[in-house]
């Protein structure tokens, strides 16, 4: 069923004087048989950290049946520090969005720490995004995105997922978002 619609959105592209889509992009690659997010990983020039180790009582995922809970991770960077402050006073909507897309490559090292392979994950499924905002802030989901269009990038159509974008009036040791998610694997 999936090369059918595959062969579908081909031929209406061709009907439509274009080539068709690029098959290098992530959902022609996943549909196509070529599901391999650890390449794309390395195509994107992503170097995946060690996972960070809970402040807490808390551990970084807990699986449960073919789900991954994966607990909140902020945006720490390869230095180890955290990208800090409030969007909207302190920091733009890029710097959020920068600050979103580092968290999504740290809860991607969780993943891979959890499942050993990434070709294990089925689908992204929930995500919740916290956003350390001032009060009048309005464009959560702008920053969010920057943990979105990765997932997307990586997994392709199985990155896509239902998602929360929200402002917090502030976030542990001040850190710009806090993100937690839920995968489902294979």
């Amino acid at each position: 069923m999936k090369t059918f619609y595959f062969i579908l959105v081909c031929l209406v592209f061709t009907a439509c004087g274009s080539n068709g889509p690029d098959p290098e992009t992530p959902f022609v690659k996943a549909q196509a048989g070529d599901y391999d997010p650890e390449a794309r990983i390395r195509e994107l020039g992503i170097e995946l950290p060690e996972p960070s180790s809970p402040v807490a009582n808390y551990v970084n995922a807990v699986e449960t049946g073919n789900l991954i809970f994966l607990a909140g991770k902020g945006p720490l960077q390869a230095d180890g520090t955290n990208i800090e402050g409030k969007v909207g006073a302190d920091l733009t909507i890029e710097e959020g969005y920068e600050a979103a897309r580092i968290t999504a490559i740290n809860q991607i090292a969780v993943l891979k720490a959890t499942l050993g392979d990434l070709k294990r994950v089925k689908r992204v499924v929930k995500v919740l995004g916290m956003v350390n905002s001032t009060p009048d802030f309005r464009d959560h989901p702008s920053v969010i995105n920057g943990f979105s269009d990765l997932m997307v990038e990586v997994f392709g159509e199985r990155g896509k997922h239902a998602r929360a974008a929200v402002g917090m009036g502030s976030l542990p040791s001040n850190i710009a978002v806090e993100i937690e998610a839920i995968v489902e694997f294979e």
